[in-house]
């Protein structure tokens, strides 16, 4: 059997049995199905990337049927492995993996246990179809998919309604952004005749349309990557996110629906790199976003929310290198940030797990010795993000300084301040939740405790990628030549990246930049928050801070010039449209109905000399039009 029906089809077949039946089956075996289905997809991903690297010629391809065949028209519904999709499935089913085995520890005394596991099989699968696909259609179809199941995961807890709202607030935002993308294809339909990404780029080379119509198409698309990515004005619903439970959180921040955005630039970078517009504001979005989600993340106490402004800030950070055309850079970055934002997240749901399901860091504080594992492990997630020296993260985000350094001075001056915000508020959380004494009152600190092995395990499994997943593209001033990364991915890049103009000894200094960067914010938030004693206050802040917490009134922004119109316009057409219009119409038609019902009633009763009398009226009356006509 082909393989990649087989990656594609085992996740489905966990969503099916665990949807269908897995109430009635028992919930280590609900469990097991879950996390096997993803496991094996992940082996047989692995296979392939050997296969890959024993054979740079080798390829494997899926075609199911042939989804619409109109003139010249042919949309397949198809796959295919390249160096990028199975460097993407990789991380989902890897990650993917551990955020399963998580789950079993972290979701065993819920009710909903089977169910969540149907949802998490199902939302794999999806970000598996809209990576393996051949297409723009198959992108679609798992694009959609992900987004249905970000709603049915984020309102998991749906008796709280709170939860149902960022559901649907993730939902409804999510589909301004697909417009943008089903629009973007249409496009690319109209001028190309084809949604195949290699008919695309052959098109593109031919020079088959104008530079203003890439343009076009480019903005479009890049919406729909706004939506999915959460960058301004579409990022409000991630941070909302968060209502789900911890580990729907860590797949959607890590593994599978946020990266969406940027594959799909990165898989259609010839024609983002034909038109320079829509990358420059590309790389503006990607630096504004990224300052400010890290600005309102310096307020944030909701230990989630923090993390949910970092991945929002850290996605800017991958936009800017897309912006610069570094794919490999952004790549390499999406795939750092998979593992320690799935190590924070997964650590954070330790501490909400071990603190009796409390999340404000104020009521949190000296957890390190009750909790050691989970102490060290977010530990080195912190240091990763932060910038520590030799960590993963000091790797992905130094390569993407140096390409903005290269692309625009100023840029690069916005981003080292956006690094700085990075270190200050992820160390802030950190120093805060673990240092220090133990701060709440409704839960005694003799209760908390270390999360089980099914939960520390992937832990230690993420730190440990943390730690070295530096290694994936050690850049050329310490190897002397290309990275791992870099060289995968060369084959599959229509356009050949540059490599750095700037001198080896200027790349050491924006080195020396980006530690001292790491240092200050080290020592600036070590000073305040350990050797000061200082915890974040219950009151509110005014001024600048707080605009910062309150997330700079952006959503009261969007609530003011959006819903309250909308919600206003539903009333009018509830209380006076339907009331006055509609009500009225309906009942009179059904009145009418109803008098005609009766008149019918009293022609058909059954009296068959009547009939029959009907009948020869019935004839003389045609025959006398016959005759007079």
């Amino acid at each position: 059997m082909n393989s990649i029906a087989l990656i594609l089809g085992l996740p489905l077949i966990g969503f099916i049995i665990n949807g269908v039946i897995g109430k009635q089956l028992p919930k280590i075996v609900s469990g097991l199905l879950g996390i096997s289905t993803i496991l094996i997809a992940f082996i047989l991903t692995a296979s392939k990337l050997s296969q890959f690297v024993s054979n740079e010629s080798f390829s494997e391809s899926l075609k199911l049927f042939t989804f619409l065949n109109v003139d010249n028209l042919v949309l397949e519904a198809s796959f295919k492995f390249d160096r990028l999709s199975i460097w993407m499935t990789m991380i989902i089913t890897g990650i993917g993996t551990l955020i399963h085995v998580y789950s079993m520890a972290y979701m065993w005394n819920d009710e909903g246990f089977h169910k969540f596991f149907s949802y998490l099989n199902f939302f794999v699968f999806n970000m598996l179809m809209l990576v393996l696909g051949s297409n723009f259609l198959m992108l679609f179809f798992g694009w959609e998919g992900v987004g249905l199941c970000s709603y049915l995961l984020i309102g998991f807890w749906y008796s709280r309604p709170e939860y149902g709202k960022a559901a649907r607030k993730a939902f409804i935002m999510n589909r301004i952004g697909d417009l943008g993308l089903l629009l973007g294809m249409f496009l690319l339909i109209h001028q190309f005749g084809t949604l195949d990404y290699d008919g695309v780029i052959e098109g593109i080379s031919q020079g088959k349309t104008s530079a203003g119509m890439l343009t076009a198409i480019s903005m479009l698309l890049f919406v729909g990557a706004m939506g999915k990515s959460a960058q301004i004005p579409l990022y409000t619903w991630l941070p909302d996110a968060m209502a789900g439970p911890t580990p729907v959180s860590a797949l959607i921040h890590a593994a599978t629906m946020v990266t969406a955005g940027i594959y799909l630039i990165v898989r259609t970078q010839v024609l983002f790199e034909m038109a320079p517009f829509t990358s420059e504001f590309i790389f503006w979005i990607g630096l504004s976003t990224s300052i400010l989600a890290a600005l309102i993340g310096l307020k944030q106490n909701d230990i989630k929310k923090v993390l949910a402004y970092s991945t929002v800030s850290q996605l800017g950070f991958m936009f800017v290198a897309l912006g610069c055309g570094a794919y490999t850079t952004a790549m390499f970055h999406l795939t750092t940030h998979a593992f320690f934002k799935a190590l924070l997240f997964l650590g954070a749901g330790s501490v909400i797990h071990g603190v009796h399901h409390e999340q404000d860091i104020r009521l949190m504080g000296g957890l390190k010795s009750k909790m050691p594992i989970t102490y060290i492990t977010f530990l080195i997630g912190t240091l990763a993000i932060t910038g520590f020296p030799f960590l993963s993260g000091f790797f992905s985000k130094d390569e993407i300084l140096t390409h903005v350094f290269e692309h625009n001075k100023i840029g690069y001056g916005l981003m080292v301040f956006s690094a700085l915000l990075t270190g200050i508020y992820m160390f802030r959380m950190f120093f805060v939740t673990f240092h220090g004494s133990y701060r709440n009152t409704h839960f005694s600190f003799d209760k908390v405790h270390e999360s089980p092995m099914g939960m520390t395990l992937p832990l230690i499994v993420l730190a440990v990628l943390s730690l070295i997943g530096g290694a994936l593209n050690l850049p050329e001033y310490l190897t002397h030549q290309s990275g791992i990364l870099a060289n995968w991915l060369k084959p599959i890049l229509t356009i050949e990246e540059t490599k750095h103009a700037i001198s080896h000894s200027t790349e050491y200094i924006l080195i020396g930049v980006a530690i001292l960067v790491f240092v200050t914010a080290l020592l600036f938030t070590r000073s305040k928050y350990v050797s000061n004693h200082h915890v974040p206050k219950d009151e509110e802040s005014t001024g600048v801070q707080g605009y910062m917490e309150n997330k700079f009134y952006v959503d009261e922004l969007y609530n003011t010039i959006f819903v309250k119109p909308l919600e206003g316009l539903s009333d009018i057409l509830g209380n006076f449209f339907e009331s006055k219009v509609i009500s009225p119409l309906s009942f009179g038609i059904n009145s009418v109905l109803t008098k005609v019902g009766k008149l019918n009633r009293y022609i058909q009763d059954g009296n068959i000399e009547k009939y029959l009398l009907y009948m020869v009226i019935g004839v003389v009356i045609l025959i006398g039009i016959n005759l007079f006509i």
